[in-house]
């Protein structure tokens, strides 16, 4: 009997609790159509707003100088004067380094003696063939020992020129490799020039992307010297040909440089975007998934009050923490941003907190009157 008994008492508690479990599935929906009567849950919700999607082609570059040359002599000699300091910024056509020009400017001097001779018996020469009293061969001696003397005084000119050493371009020295009274030859480094007003990023993409880039488009680097900071650029080159090895090839995109920070060398993270577009998104917590079907709850206002409408959406790329939509909700509209795992379909709200989306995903929030809301 005392077993008998148990086990009623199990049936019993079993029947119970089967009773309750039973009565609480069945009160949401009673709740959904009792109005403003109905218990009310708490929400916090955010406004769609816009924000700008792209597909990515992500590879790693470095960056080089829009241009670069190592400085050197033309001629051996010593220096005798050195214009510049590692570091320097210097404009097109400055004179870095002089040479020893000793014995270049002597013969100079000599030259030009010599030129100014030869012009002056040329006008003699003039003056009696006008008279007729020399032959016209003596004009043509003349004329040829003017032409002697120029080329002369031109070629010394020309090793004198070698021996003063310009930059070719505007931009930034290097380390300085020389001193003062050094002997340099040609090939020697002086020192490395820059221009660094705009940088060359050189980058590597499999050869499967070459149909989805092309000069023109969007970049977006990253570097880690500074790794908040996103550089912008575009595309400028693709090379030729495709490396048999790796099966890759190089793109070269542009970047303004005008503030100095990026240097020759660095190794850069580079986005490529195309198809930029501005889409709705939604944050992920916002999401409720079954099957294969995704889910916001959308907010909307009836005579009962606030309630909350379950809406199939399609998604797109994800940004961040932000979702894009590609269907089924539009930039404006209001959803429940947190609290998804407590309501469903046709269920009331009060609305406790706005939030209010950036592009990243970052949330802030005001809290909002409950019987405001509700109202």
């Amino acid at each position: 009997m005392r077993r008998a008994s148990f086990l009623i008492v199990i049936l019993v508690a079993f029947a119970a609790m089967t009773a309750i479990v039973a009565l609480r599935a069945l009160m949401p929906s009673d709740e959904a159509g009792m109005g403003r009567g109905a218990r009310v849950l708490p929400v916090a919700i955010a406004t769609v707003p816009s924000v700008e999607f792209a597909d990515i082609v992500e590879a790693l570059g470095t960056a080089r100088a829009n241009e670069t040359v190592t400085i050197t002599a033309r001629v051996t000699d010593t220096i005798s004067r050195i214009n510049f300091e590692s570091g320097q910024r210097v404009a097109a056509g400055t004179i870095l380094v002089e040479l020893t020009d000793t014995e270049e400017a002597a013969g100079l001097t000599e030259a030009r003696t010599t030129l100014r001779e030869a012009r002056r018996e040329l006008d003699r020469t003039n003056d009696l063939i006008a008279r007729a009293v020399v032959p016209q061969s003596r004009l043509d001696e003349a004329t040829a020992a003017v032409e002697r003397a120029a080329a002369r005084v031109a070629s010394i000119e020309a090793q004198l020129a070698d021996r003063i050493v310009r930059a070719p371009f505007a931009g930034i020295v290097g380390l300085r490799e020389v001193s003062l009274g050094g002997l340099v030859r040609p090939g020697d480094s002086i020192a490395r020039l820059d221009d660094t007003s705009r940088i060359k990023l050189d980058f590597t993409v499999p050869e499967r992307f070459m149909a989805v880039v092309a000069p023109g488009m969007e970049i977006a680097a990253r570097t880690s010297a500074y790794p908040d900071e996103v550089f912008s650029g575009a595309i400028a080159q693709i090379d030729s040909r495709i490396d048999p090895v790796t099966r890759s090839v190089t793109i070269r995109a542009e970047i303004d440089n005008l503030d100095g920070r990026l240097l020759p060398g660095q190794l850069m993270t580079v986005e490529v975007r195309r198809d930029v577009r501005n889409r709705p998104a939604v944050p992920g917590a916002a999401l409720t998934r079954y099957l294969d079907q995704t889910y916001v709850y959308v907010i909307e206002e009836s005579d009962g009050g606030t309630v909350v409408r379950q809406r199939t959406i399609t998604l797109g790329r994800r940004s961040g923490t932000m979702v894009e939509v590609l269907s089924g909700l539009e930039t404006g509209e209001r959803i429940i941003a947190e609290g998804v795992h407590r309501v469903r379909d046709g269920a009331s709200v009060t609305i406790t907190r706005e939030m209010q989306l950036g592009a990243n995903g970052a949330m802030t929030g005001l809290a909002v009157s409950g019987s405001s809301a509700a109202q």
